[in-house]
């Protein structure tokens, strides 16, 4: 049915990714949408930006990853740092404008409030808050080098700290927020879901991680997970750096057109869920997990 709809409807195409658990509500017609961004919106709001004093410069012009004392166990990082959300822009209406390179207003807040939630539960955890729009404009590459920009910073982590063992690169969806947001208990949550990459070696082990935490997001809080959803290289990258280590994730948080607040209870909610997990683990295993 999905290779058949693929070849036969018009713009169907990009619907070729696989649903390997589907959460509620999740079919073929409301699976995650992927744009490339407006390379000219970014590189407008980049050169605006050049223009104005910047303070404490780094002199060595090397990337910076915030650390929790002891050892960090987790790295968050973003391979499209410049994905935002319509509620922190300022006269922006437009889903394909949503995008920004000021960490308060992109992605890169949603792995912040992460980090500080992890950090609460006693996992260490680090951040790269790096610009990957105006690293891949210094490298003279384009879009399609996201991940190859930011597998660099993923394996400068892992160089730099050992202890990582669990990735997590953050992203959103740019569906609308119809299809992102759930009611739990009376309030609004952002929904999440979570993108396996099935073209590298740790494919099965991050399989299995993706669906417990599903299952057990789902135990908790029904309904915020949108599923578990499978990439190959015809369909995406295919890798998303998850051969680097077997606890890799990537995770959609909401959508284009969710606020800070419906994204700040789903952050808490997957920090609980994760943070139990996480301590299972090292229970179980008698080391860090």
């Amino acid at each position: 049915m999905q290779t058949f709809l693929g070849r036969e409807l018009p713009g169907f195409s990009s619907y070729h990714t696989e649903i390997a658990v589907a959460g509620n509500g999740t079919n073929l017609t409301n699976i995650p949408v992927e744009s490339a961004p407006p390379l000219e919106v970014l590189l407008k709001e980049i050169e605006e930006s050049e223009k104005k004093p910047v303070s404490e410069p780094n002199p060595n012009n090397k990337q910076e990853f915030p650390t929790t004392p002891g050892e960090n166990g987790v790295f968050v990082y973003h391979s499209h740092s410049w994905e935002a959300f319509i509620p922190f822009l300022s006269g922006v209406n437009n889903p394909d404008e949503a995008v920004s390179i000021n960490e308060d207003k992109n992605i890169i807040a949603v792995g912040k409030r992460l980090q500080e939630e992890l950090i609460k539960r006693g996992i260490g955890t680090s951040q790269s808050k790096a610009n990957v729009t105006e690293e891949l404009k210094k490298k003279n590459w384009n879009y399609n080098h996201s991940y190859d920009l930011s597998r660099g910073l993923v394996q400068e982590a892992l160089a730099t700290e050992k202890s990582i063992n669990y990735l997590i690169d953050i992203h959103r969806d740019s569906q609308p927020k119809e299809i992102t947001t759930t009611m739990i208990n009376g309030k609004p949550f952002a929904r999440l879901f979570f993108v396996v990459g099935k073209e590298n070696k740790n494919y099965e082990e991050n399989l299995h991680l993706a669906k417990e935490l599903h299952q057990k997001l789902e135990e908790k809080y029904p309904g915020i997970s949108r599923g578990v959803f499978v990439k190959g290289k015809d369909e995406g990258n295919g890798v998303y750096n998850q051969d680097l280590t077997n606890k890799s994730m990537l995770l959609e948080f909401g959508g284009v057109e969710n606020n800070m607040e419906e994204l700040n209870r789903s952050i808490e909610a997957f920090a609980e869920v994760f943070g139990e997990y996480y301590w299972k683990a090292e229970e179980v295993s008698g080391n860090p997990a």
